[in-house]
């Protein structure tokens, strides 16, 4: 059984913990590492299905929905079936969609498939979280958690990398293939991970009534945004259903809501998931654009690609020790206009670009830009919180992370769709219309102070207390 030995929490970590900690890196790696492999893949995947921009991006954004779709339920099969049978529900969910991708035969499939693999992919971060600091004794848990945080931090330089080599080497389907061996470890070291106690509440434990209204509204929402014709009747029936969704959470009385949207009552939590919404799109435009513009406007291979992205990674490690300590300090409203001031900067270097931008101008320019992401990504996950009573914090969570998927794939579906038309405006020159799809980054990262000013000044400051049910 995991826990502690007496005299240990303050010298040396428990093995059982080590173990443990160990079984959930294994699991979630294969997932932090896909995320990011997948990005300098979109170029292949575009040319080998003949698929326009637009239809690609959705590769990224199925996972992304299905994230957002699965991270309020995870808690709730956690407390119905127990944290070691729900995790191996999402390892073997990972691996099926894995497999699944591997072997898609058209750009439909894929996205299909990549929706499954989101499915579980999108679990085991928060179960990571749950499982640890269910097991870990409070004076343990800093060091155990940083463990378990090193694939996070790792997976955006690696993943890349390791993408881009597959992709040039034995090909883009190997992305997927290589989480079969992964996710096999994983599921036999599963045995290690505590079930935890396990609810005996009645059938009404999951609002399946919100599920249902939220599933097509955010997958109609994003689909009617990347459309390049007929999108309005889309975008309609989408705000449709989530209008129905949001009178039934504000309603629901026998069951907990899928989102708890009286949070949003709360000027802090407000204030940060309007932030986390607008960052996700320059962040992930980022993400989304760079690669594709390497590939497509530069000539370089996946692999080049992968190489190019590392300095926004590298810029996000450097900047992450130190922006806590300035938030804490000075405050989340400084630091996150100061991380807006500069990813604005770096923006600007982007609609600059051109078929043959200096290749140490664009390294500073991601290297800025990862700067701006921890210095706006950090000090906003704590200003969420604050003023929140500890019994809203679990439904705080699964809120903030819905609204950054939600954010991120919306993101690549506006993106998508400006610079599909962009496109067709510069036939000959592709670089002038990623130039001229970077201009919306910079506006979206302008837009981003707006919620900024609404954030605390300094820790403390509280908003309306938030209703009660």
């Amino acid at each position: 059984m995991v826990g502690t030995t007496p005299g240990a929490a303050g010298s040396r970590l428990d093995p059982d913990v080590l173990e443990l900690g160990v079984a959930v890196v294994v699991g979630s790696i294969a997932a932090l590492l896909d995320m990011t492999m997948v990005t300098v893949a979109l170029a292949e995947l575009a040319r080998g299905f003949d698929a326009s921009v637009t239809s690609v991006q959705w590769v990224s954004a199925a996972y992304l929905l299905a994230v957002a779709v699965v991270i309020p339920v995870t808690g709730r099969l956690v407390e119905r079936f127990g944290a070691r049978r729900t995790w191996s529900f999402a390892l073997v969910a990972f691996l099926v969609g894995s497999v699944l991708c591997g072997l898609a035969w058209s750009i439909g499939s894929l996205i299909a498939f990549r929706a499954v693999q989101g499915l579980g992919g999108g679990m085991m971060a928060p179960l990571s979280m749950m499982i640890m600091a269910r097991a870990v004794p409070p004076e343990q848990r800093g060091r155990v958690m940083a463990v378990v945080a090193v694939p996070g931090q790792l997976a955006p330089i690696v993943g890349p990398l390791l993408g881009g080599l597959a992709v040039d080497s034995v090909g883009w389907r190997w992305i997927f293939f290589v989480n079969v061996p992964v996710c096999l470890v994983a599921l036999l070291l599963a045995r290690r991970v505590p079930d935890g106690p396990v609810s005996e509440r009645g059938a009404r434990w999951l609002d399946l009534t919100g599920l249902l209204l939220l599933c097509p509204a955010l997958a109609l929402v994003v689909y009617g945004l990347s459309a390049t014709r007929g999108r309005l009747p889309l975008l309609v029936v989408g705000a449709v259903l989530l209008v129905a969704f949001a009178a039934h959470a504000l309603r629901a009385r026998a069951v907990a809501p899928l989102l708890d949207l009286r949070l949003f009552a709360h000027r802090p939590f407000a204030a940060a998931s309007a932030l986390n919404f607008l960052s996700r799109f320059s962040i992930f435009g980022v993400l989304f654009l760079m690669p594709l513009y390497f590939q497509q406007a530069r000539g370089h291979s996946a692999l080049v690609a992968g190489l190019l992205l590392a300095p926004q990674s590298l810029g996000t490690m450097l900047a992450l020790p130190q922006v806590g300590r300035l938030a804490d300090r000075f405050g989340a409203r400084l630091v996150v206009l100061v991380g807006a001031a500069i990813t604005a900067v770096a923006a600007l270097a982007y609609t600059r670009v051109g078929a043959d931008t200096s290749d140490l101008v664009l390294g500073l320019s991601l290297l800025l830009s990862g700067v701006g992401v921890a210095a706006v990504t950090v000090p906003v996950s704590a200003a969420a919180y604050e003023g929140l009573p500890p019994t809203s914090i679990p439904g705080a969570t699964s809120a903030v992370i819905t609204v950054q998927t939600v954010g991120a794939s919306v993101g690549a579906a506006v993106l998508a769709s400006i610079l599909h038309g962009r496109m067709a405006q510069h036939p000959g020159n592709p670089a002038d219309a990623f130039a001229d799809t970077f201009v919306w980054v910079l506006v979206l990262t302008l837009l981003t102070v707006v919620p900024t000013l609404l954030l605390p000044l300094r820790r403390g400051e509280k908003g309306k207390p938030v209703p009660s049910r």
